[in-house]
């Protein structure tokens, strides 16, 4: 079932469950210092720990980050290479750490087109992750937000066709059934690194009520620092989810 979002208190509702990254600028910071992008997508995977290991120390309980795009597939075969080699390691090097911090890992995004090794290892990474009650990292991998919806559409036309599912019933929560982020909470925070202001076909769905931080920064210098920014700009701002919030004063005279 789809994670349903508590009735909280937009005053009181601080500290986000839920934050969503947009890791972007890898290659820019590996040619603004002369290196090749290899070494900028290296040092990504380095921030990645490194907010892995904020989002547990601040008490985020779920945290999706957006690794491989299926639009990425367009880019040069070696570098297409480079990053499928990089989360080969990843997993291999990260995920015995990664289990015994208890989080539980989660891979969504298309496998049909993936090689055999690697959707072993994210069958690998989950199954042995699955019982873990710690922080839940979700890596969008070979993923795309407008395909992720119209492949849930199918499925709601399939069970629509066998009977299974009336036309006339079917709510925002059907839908969000069928996405690959089913059972988890919508983010509440998404932050992207780099300057750029867009979503880039990431989480287009989930993210219909949540905060945004652009950062100034290139991913591989995201830090602790940076994450905290983020977490204090959120906390600064006022959720109404499409609703009214009386002001204080207001509310105290009546």
């Amino acid at each position: 079932m789809h994670y349903s979002r508590p009735n909280l208190n937009p005053r009181t509702a601080r500290k986000p469950a839920h934050v969503a990254i947009i890791m972007d600028g890898n290659g820019r910071w590996a040619q603004a210092r002369g290196l090749p992008r290899f070494e900028g997508h290296r040092r990504g995977v380095e921030a990645v720990r490194r907010a892995v290991r904020s989002a547990i120390e601040h008490n985020v309980q779920f945290l999706t980050i957006y690794s491989f795009s299926s639009e990425n597939w367009s880019r040069p075969p070696e570098e297409v290479a480079m990053l499928m080699g990089l989360l080969k390691r990843f997993i291999r090097n990260d995920l015995a750490e990664l289990n015994a911090n208890g989080v539980k890992v989660r891979i969504i995004g298309e496998r049909d087109n993936l090689a055999p090794d690697i959707v072993a290892l994210i069958d690998e990474a989950e199954m042995l992750t699955s019982g873990n009650r710690g922080l839940t990292l979700t890596v969008a991998f070979n993923y795309g937000a407008r395909q992720e919806i119209v492949e849930a559409a199918r499925r709601l036309a399939i069970d629509v066709r066998d009977g299974r599912l009336d036309a006339q019933a079917i709510g925002q929560d059907d839908l969000a059934d069928r996405l690959d982020t089913a059972g988890l909470p919508d983010p509440d925070l998404v932050i992207r690194t780099s300057g750029e202001m867009r979503l880039s076909n990431f989480l287009l769905w989930q993210t219909a009520y949540a905060e945004f931080v652009f950062l100034p920064i290139l991913w591989p210098d995201f830090d602790d620092a940076a994450f905290v920014s983020a977490l204090d700009q959120y906390a600064a701002r006022e959720r109404r989810f499409g609703a009214l919030v009386e002001p204080a004063a207001v509310k105290s005279a009546s």
